[in-house]
């Protein structure tokens, strides 16, 4: 059974670091292009950082921008998300999906509403002191 598997959550202060996980279970990494997803109570999901299959071209939402760092390890089947000075306003359900695809930059993967193919349950960043 296919499925991603988000972890690395929790309760953070501000200013912190974290760094969450997100295995694949049941298919390669390889050829499928990720995304990180937030959502807060009462906000619309946003997509926050993605990254082509290749991993050869990376997006940042300008929310995160400077602060936030996806990255992934393919032989690990596992795509991170690096967040340092953590702010309230990243407490959220974090998300990452994975899509099919080989074309596209990493920015089209955040801003193009691609219907991705698989969803991880998400994991809970709470920033707060």
């Amino acid at each position: 059974q296919e499925a991603l598997v988000e972890s690395g959550g929790g309760l953070v202060q501000p200013g912190a670091s974290q760094r969450l996980s997100c295995a694949a279970s049941g298919f390669s990494l390889q050829y499928y292009a990720i995304g990180w997803f937030r959502q807060a109570p009462g906000k619309e999901r946003e997509g926050v950082s993605c990254i082509t299959s290749s991993g050869g071209s990376r997006y940042h939402a300008d929310s995160v921008k400077g602060r936030f760092t996806i990255s992934r390890d393919n032989a690990k089947n596992t795509v991170y998300l690096q967040m340092d000075n953590l702010k309230a306003e990243d407490t959220a359900v974090y998300y990452c999906a994975a899509v099919f695809g080989t074309y596209g930059t990493g920015q089209y993967y955040c801003d193009s509403g691609v219907k991705y193919d698989y969803w991880g349950q998400g994991t809970q960043v709470t920033v707060s002191s």
